[in-house]
């Protein structure tokens, strides 16, 4: 029998679910973005950072019970989480937890995604959850987890795994699910050389989020077999998966819109390129990802900053922004700024040209320069005539410049030491 999911069936849902945010990956194919802090900390969108993405899905489905896993190079994010999510109410049994590996049960770090769940069983426990929702934490999107947990139940499943259609050519970077009819996984395979083609749709592929719901006690009973499991990489996706679906009902949970079955806005920004793409991208007059979106806000630490300011307005020393998001506290000072995406705080001096470029926080942009095609790292100070992204052969001796041919700056590579937390 197919169950009533009325709202009040889904807040009970809800309501009862712990969500645990893995956020402790280094995020390598980043570069030099995370060299200082861990992917899920990178600025995204004029004023987040990417890790504020499923904090508010949580938030906004009705999740108030939250433990945000860090590892690598976490200062930056527990800063940011302390600042930005310390607004819930405990005595109403809402928080954001920080959980950073601290070998609770094991002598190590975190080995793998299942480890370090595993290591905060005992936590996990106090908070005695219906539910465990694991959630990536350095995807961008918006998605309300309230009807992924009620088809969960009315299917009356063990695990529920979210899942996106990829093109076949990039699916090998991803966990690629076979499923029948009912949406029922059949086998799992991550990151296969030669990934399977969902039925009907010869081109695409099945593929994992990295988001997945559990039965607490199967998710307990999961994770302490394949603690003692000394062959295994302790990792959801290489084997907490393809183990549960020959035992239990593990169900695909397909990542797209009701009413029109398309699939809704994901992108895992988890290369320069992507990262540069996926920022541009918002200044269009019709983004997939809506930021102006009241039913679905994207929440965050608002730092107190006055309004940008564009100066001079004379013949050659225009101030002036067209085609591009400019946040709080930049100053564009007689310069030209064009399809670009600058964050807050960032000042662009006198006959300076940028153009599809994104610039991250605190970022000073001297006289005459001419950059084109970039990410700017936060509190970059870039001199005077500086050109960047016009000579690729140029750009490679001093910066990182990505296979599309965009160009990455940060502080240490202009010989700027900064001494603050990014």
């Amino acid at each position: 029998m197919k169950i009533q999911k009325s709202p009040r069936f889904v807040s009970n849902l809800t309501r009862n679910t712990l969500a645990l945010i893995m956020a402790g990956g280094r995020g390598e194919r980043l570069k030099q973005l995370t060299q200082w802090r861990a992917k899920p900390a990178v600025p995204f969108g004029g004023k987040f950072r990417i890790i504020d993405f499923p904090l508010s899905n949580c938030i906004n489905s009705g999740i108030r019970k939250i433990g945000v896993l860090t590892q690598y190079k976490s200062h930056s994010l527990i800063l940011h989480v302390q600042r930005s999510w310390g607004h819930l109410r405990a005595e109403f049994g809402e928080f954001v937890e920080l959980l950073p590996a601290q070998q609770r049960i094991e002598s190590t770090w975190y080995a793998g995604t299942a480890d370090a769940i595993y290591q905060n069983l005992d936590i996990i426990r106090s908070h005695t959850p219906d539910y465990v929702l694991i959630l990536a934490g350095d995807h961008i999107y918006k998605m309300d987890y309230g009807a992924m947990l009620a088809k969960h139940v009315e299917q009356k499943a063990d695990i529920t795994v979210g899942c996106i259609e990829v093109p076949i050519a990039k699916a090998s970077a991803f966990g690629v699910m076979e499923v029948d009819k009912k949406y029922r996984i059949q086998g799992f395979v991550e990151k296969p050389a030669d990934p399977q083609a969902m039925p009907g749709s010869p081109g695409e592929a099945l593929c994992s989020m990295g988001i997945y719901i559990f039965n607490t006690d199967l998710l307990f009973e999961l994770l302490i077999r394949d603690a003692d499991s000394f062959n295994s990489s302790h990792d959801f996706g290489k084997n907490i998966i393809p183990y549960a679906i020959e035992k239990y009902f593990v169900f695909a949970y397909q990542f797209s819109n009701a009413e029109t079955q398309i699939q809704n806005y994901w992108r895992d920004v988890g290369t320069v390129d992507a990262f540069w793409e996926a920022n541009l991208e918002l200044i269009g007059v019709t983004p997939e990802l809506n930021l102006y979106d009241d039913e679905w806000p994207i929440w965050t630490h608002q730092e107190q900053l006055p309004p940008a300011k564009f100066i001079f307005d004379d013949g050659d020393r225009r101030g002036m922004a067209v085609d591009s998001m400019v946040s709080g506290g930049c100053i564009i000072s007689g310069a030209s700024v064009r399809h670009s995406l600058l964050f807050s705080n960032v000042t662009v001096d006198n006959y300076s040209k940028l153009d599809s470029s994104v610039i991250l926080p605190d970022v000073t942009i001297g006289k005459n320069c001419r950059i084109y095609h970039a990410v700017i790292d936060k509190g970059c100070e870039i001199p005077d005539d500086t050109i960047i992204g016009i000579d690729n052969e140029e750009d490679k001796k001093r910066f990182y410049v990505s296979p599309n041919g965009v160009v990455l700056v940060t502080p240490e590579m202009m010989g700027q030491v900064i001494h603050y937390v990014r």
